[in-house]
């Protein structure tokens, strides 16, 4: 029983821990993370207009800027409500203050008052020599002196009070003055937000109207896509036919009377990497990083998620991506998102480079890189440069194409970068 009652203390202290409300320092530490990523939105997409023929992309940005704007208003309202609590905390320890001041000060005014009537050197004397024996006297001096103290102690606590009561009112009209600046702030952001909708709209029906030729497009791209997608099937398959013929004759030097041709065979043929002791040991590493890993770019947003799914602007149309689309800056580089070994660097198409970088049965992939820093066999470590993302001239974009496989089977990168 007692363990039973120290386990339910403990599930409510955690639950009472995890529900704390944010502090107003984490609100203005939240809201400027999300208005530097308003920013870095804002140039990517002034970047993506001044370039771009197509208004897909413009889109996308300009959802993605008014998702974020919302979230800054939502923290800037939270901000509004936590000091509209602190404020009525503060205006309650204000009136308690005034009501032990007024107190204070009745029974101060008493005292003094008690003094006064009091307050000759010869009536202190008959005081004390009114009485009947030395013990008496001893009380009557002690009392005396404990009085004096005491007036004294009432003086000092009214004092101390008075300047907690000017602490509170100084920080209460501090507090208000904030508030009055968030309201403000909030129905700016509001106004701001109004307009960002009206060009989203302006930008719909420009695609509303250009609907064919963006259609066009899009199918265009998914059929290169899919020839793509079948390229590095066959390169990873490569790889791990390779990988296997490497670790067969290694065991076959090692044990050559237990290995057979047969079983060789079937190791050079598997769809899976037989992993040695290390290759194990990193793939186990990688796997343990799962919703971890840093992403393959500095800055950036997802322009295209994984998996099937209907297109972000053309929703009647469905698009199947094998990985994730990262918009990012015109010059970004991409990098290592964890330690490991380059397999492949290819071109997959003629402006379309490819890095493959092996860790143990799992291949990272960075496509549409224009130039790169690494070569076949270099072992590289965690967000290590690996080249230049490639700018499409004609539209402008600067975009990797990042996946993520463990053998020939495609993962969700989302699940693995962190806060993805």
């Amino acid at each position: 029983m007692p363990k039973l009652f120290l386990s339910l203390l403990f599930f409510c202290f955690t639950i009472q821990m995890w529900s704390q409300p944010p502090t107003q320092e984490q609100l203005e530490e939240r809201k400027a993370k999300i208005q530097l990523e308003i920013q870095e939105k804002e140039q990517l997409l002034q970047s993506v207009k001044s370039k771009e023929k197509s208004v897909v992309t413009q889109l996308m940005l300009q959802k993605e800027k008014i998702g974020l704007k919302e979230k800054l208003i939502q923290t800037t309202e939270k901000q509004t409500k936590l000091l509209g609590n602190d404020i009525y905390v503060n205006q309650i320890k204000i009136n308690q203050l005034n009501r032990d001041l007024e107190q204070l000060r009745k029974d101060y005014a008493a005292m003094i008052m008690k003094s006064y009537k009091s307050r000759s050197e010869q009536s202190r004397a008959m005081f004390l020599l009114s009485s009947e024996n030395f013990l008496q006297a001893y009380k009557r001096a002690q009392y005396m002196k404990q009085y004096a103290s005491y007036r004294k102690m009432q003086g000092m606590e009214i004092e101390g009070k008075t300047k907690q009561l000017v602490g509170y009112t100084n920080k209460i009209l501090v507090q208000k003055t904030e508030k009055e600046k968030l309201i403000t702030e909030n129905v700016n952001e509001r106004k701001e937000l109004e307009k960002e909708k009206q060009e989203q709209e302006k930008i719909a029906n420009q695609i509303h109207k250009e609907k064919g030729k963006i259609t066009a497009e899009i199918k265009k791209k998914q059929k290169e896509t899919r020839n793509i997608d079948a390229q590095i099937q066959k390169l990873i398959r490569q790889a791990i036919a390779a990988a296997n013929k490497k670790t067969a004759a290694e065991k076959a030097r090692a044990n050559p009377k237990t290995t057979t041709a047969a079983s060789t065979k079937a190791v050079e043929s598997s769809t899976k990497i037989v992993l040695t002791s290390e290759g194990q040991l990193v793939a186990n590493n990688f796997r343990a990083n799962k919703g971890k890993l840093p992403w393959p770019v500095e800055k950036g947003v997802v322009s295209l998620p994984y998996g099937d799914q209907a297109h972000p602007v053309i929703k009647t149309l469905r698009v199947y991506n094998s990985g994730v689309e990262i918009t990012t800056e015109n010059g970004a580089s991409a990098r290592a998102v964890f330690g490991g070994e380059v397999t492949k660097v290819i071109k997959l198409s003629p402006l379309n480079i490819a890095v493959f970088i092996q860790h143990g049965d799992y291949f990272t992939i960075y496509q549409n890189l224009s130039s790169v820093n690494v070569s076949v066999g270099d072992k590289v470590s965690i967000k290590q440069t690996l080249g230049k993302i490639r700018t499409n001239g004609d539209t402008g974009k600067t975009i990797l194409k990042f996946l993520i496989l463990q053998n020939i089977t495609y993962n969700n990168p989302a699940t693995w970068l962190f806060n993805m």
